[in-house]
């Protein structure tokens, strides 16, 4: 399985939903990290044009969202649930940080479907909800701000998921590296006009050349920067004699 096909065996669960526009925002930051699997149980107000709007264009995701009558139901077919909760309750669950949560969550979602559960706005998880998880995330938060809308941790716990898996910034493809033998010809280019404008003496050329490479091979050079570096050196003429 492709590392970020992992992502579709995780389910993102939100409980007793009161604002239909945090659930809009749930799945824009879902949809924006990969995972489209949403399932609502008794929100308040769903569908509602507010979520839609809300949404940003992650429709895709509303639509196919399950709306279920209990978290055992919205629970059902999946082998490992983790509860994000902000307060340790009196409950047997394990608490990890979310980062840690995540890498358990995608370990098991490599071959099966796993849960991620959300309490609602005010009060979050009950502890019998909680108590049908096997793991609790919570997120690290300012303690004298801890206020953290359920969109926003939704968005946070899969961003750290999408790390999980070991999601990467995409390469620019329109920018190629330049071949050992385009940098090789920059090289002997530079070294020829430093020594026609005096800079380098090739009698005495100590490490200047050795410390140029070193300085450019740090940067990785791309074709469109070797042909520029390549233009500024035919730009430089050697200094005029005054007799």
């Amino acid at each position: 399985m492709n590392p970020i096909d992992t992502l579709k065996n995780i389910r993102i669960v939100m409980c007793g939903t009161s604002h239909p526009g945090n659930i809009g925002a749930a799945a824009r930051a879902m949809r924006t990290m990969g995972l489209t699997d949403l399932t609502l149980v008794r929100p308040q107000r769903f569908p509602d044009p507010q979520a839609m709007w809300m949404s940003a264009g992650a429709t895709d995701v509303l639509e196919s969202a399950k709306i279920c009558a209990s978290l055992p139901e919205a629970l059902s077919g999946v082998v490992f649930a983790v509860a994000c909760s902000a307060r340790r309750r009196d409950v047997a669950v394990p608490m990890v940080d979310a980062r840690s949560a995540a890498l358990e969550v995608v370990s098991v979602a490599q071959s099966r479907p796993v849960a991620v559960v959300f309490g609602n706005e005010s009060s979050g998880l009950s502890n019998a909800e909680l108590a049908s998880c096997g793991l609790i995330a919570s997120i690290p938060v300012d303690p004298s701000f801890s206020s953290l809308n359920v969109a926003a941790a939704i968005q946070v716990m899969c961003y750290e998921l999408r790390m999980s898996v070991g999601a990467s910034l995409p390469a620019p493809v329109d920018q190629a590296l330049a071949t050992i033998e385009e940098v090789e010809a920059f090289y002997v280019h530079l070294e020829q006009t430093l020594i026609a404008t005096g800079f380098l003496n090739p009698a005495q050329p100590r490490k200047l050349m050795q410390r140029l490479r070193r300085l450019f091979s740090r940067a990785h050079l791309q074709v469109e920067e070797v042909n520029i570096l390549r233009g500024i050196a035919r730009s430089y003429v050697a200094p005029k004699r005054r007799d």
